[in-house]
């Protein structure tokens, strides 16, 4: 039985690409992400009617 347990321990799941790869990968995303959040940005100010509250009528037409 020691000896399965042994030789278990010799068997390796292969990455399909480096570790640094991963890294890369997610770095990317996460600035990709970061950049589509920071676009939203001062969206409503963009819109007039939105800045300037419920109270004014013109607004709404």
């Amino acid at each position: 039985m020691t000896e399965s347990i042994i030789a278990s321990g010799e068997i390796v799941n292969e990455l399909p690409f480096p570790a640094e790869v991963f890294g890369i990968v997610f770095l990317v995303g996460f600035f990709a992400l970061a950049w589509v959040t920071f676009s939203y940005r001062n969206v409503a100010n963009r819109h007039r009617h939105k800045t300037q509250g419920q109270s004014n009528a013109s607004a709404h037409r």
